[in-house]
């Protein structure tokens, strides 16, 4: 069988060259579209639910959030596993389905059956599905360089500035901010003014609740022209908070200011962000979707900063905590020079041991066409080039060319034996 093919690639050049170039284009092609990333993802095809009931004990959530999710999460068509986790405030369940399943048909099966289970949970409490990445998608984290600004402002600024317009950027499921204070309005009520003017903290609760609102009012004609009704209530200042009537005494309003302090401060806090030992710092960490190119997404993560830093205040600015291009393009050059290393060392020991140009040539065409076909096969199975597969590359080009030597030699020795016995004795 062998040698028929070396029979029918030696009277058919010409095919057997299309074809190696063929190859190598088809090869080239997958090398621009094949996802490039530093570590293969070897998690589980998962989708997360989360859910926040803050104030509870784990004990309440387990009975009360994660099991009822659960068991309804059950019967969901190709699951293989499903984990809960239950915490203070928070749950987690984790359904994992086949590796085989498209993972947004599995989301759109999770949330059918969530909107279900809604009703079993008490009321307020809202399940939400995780972002649509991987175990190894955190990409990107950087840090915000501002001095001059305090945690809360830094805080305030990555939330309605810098993730909105980081999350445009396509192949990016999230940005999850950290560090800093969530800035809030707080009312430090005294119980004992509650009970001086009757007024029960349930009743400055609902009050508060109410007047923070717009509401729509009917259309209003006058001297031919028409004007909306409009009740403009959102809180815009802490003067806004202390003028809210919350009930009367003896005829008189009781007002916010006369039985509580309004103040601006954060939120209550399980931790902080330091980077370097150096102090709390605020950033953010920007997470891949599901089977994106982590090296062309971190390129386009670095150009929307770009951007987004023009619109910064002055004397802020980006800084990167953790890059994974750094780790990927130094990958790709270790194959690279690999690559140019082997065909640079073949060359020179063919031509000395041979002396023949067409030998080294051989094994230099065929070092090429070797590794395009390598990425045709990584990206017809749907992997992507990592240091794992990129290894293996850079290991078995030395196969290649071992085995592309001893054959080269090999055939060039028989063509020579066969032309001395050709020669004629002198």
């Amino acid at each position: 069988m062998v040698r028929k093919l070396i029979e029918i690639a030696l009277h058919n050049r010409f095919i057997v060259l299309l074809i190696s170039a063929c190859l190598f284009g088809w090869g080239v092609y997958s090398v621009q579209h094949n996802p490039v990333d530093a570590i293969p993802d070897l998690s589980e095809n998962q989708v997360i639910v989360f859910t926040e009931w803050m104030g509870r004990s784990p004990q309440v959530i387990e009975d009360q959030v994660t099991f009822p999710l659960v068991s309804n999460l059950q019967g969901v068509p190709k699951v293989k596993n499903i984990r809960g986790a239950s915490m203070f405030g928070m749950s987690f369940v984790y359904v994992i389905f086949e590796d085989n399943v498209d993972i947004y048909w599995a989301r759109t099966r999770v949330l059918e059956r969530l909107n279900y289970a809604q009703r079993l949970l008490p009321q307020g409490v809202t399940p939400t599905l995780g972002p649509d990445g991987t175990g190894v998608g955190h990409i990107f984290w950087y840090t915000l360089e501002a001095k001059q600004m305090d945690l809360g402002e830094q805080r305030a600024l990555q939330d309605w500035y810098v993730k909105f317009a980081l999350q445009t950027v396509p192949g990016i499921a999230e940005v999850a901010s950290f560090g800093g204070f969530e800035k809030q309005y707080q009312l430090v009520v005294d119980p004992v003014k509650l009970q001086y003017y009757k007024v029960s903290l349930m009743d400055v609760m609902n009050k508060v609740k109410a007047n923070n609102n717009d509401v729509g009012g009917r259309k209003f004609e006058m001297s031919d022209m028409a004007y909306i009704i409009r009740g403009l209530g959102y809180v815009k200042s802490k003067e806004d908070l202390e003028s809210i009537g919350v009930g009367n005494y003896n005829g008189i309003p009781v007002r916010v200011k006369d039985i509580a302090t309004v103040q601006m401060g954060g939120d209550l806090r399980l931790g902080i962000f330091d980077e370097n030992g150096e102090g709390e710092v605020v950033g953010g960490i920007v997470v891949m979707r599901y089977g994106e190119n982590a090296d062309r997404v971190i390129k386009a993560v670095k150009a929307k900063m770009k951007d987004v830093e023009k619109g910064l205040p002055e004397g802020v600015k980006f800084h990167t905590a953790y890059d994974r291009s750094v780790l990927i393009e130094e990958a790709i050059q270790s194959v690279k020079g690999t690559l140019i290393e082997v065909l640079i060392t073949v060359s020179i020991v063919v031509i000395l041991f041979l002396f023949h140009w067409r030998s080294a040539l051989i094994i230099l065409i065929q070092l090429p066409i070797s590794v395009a076909v390598s990425f045709i096969l990584l990206q017809a199975f749907g992997l992507s080039s990592n240091i794992m597969s990129l290894t293996g590359i850079a290991l078995a080009i030395g196969y290649v060319v071992d085995d592309g030597i001893v054959m080269v030699e090999n055939a060039y020795r028989h063509i020579a034996d066969e032309q001395l016995k050709r020669k004629p004795n002198v």
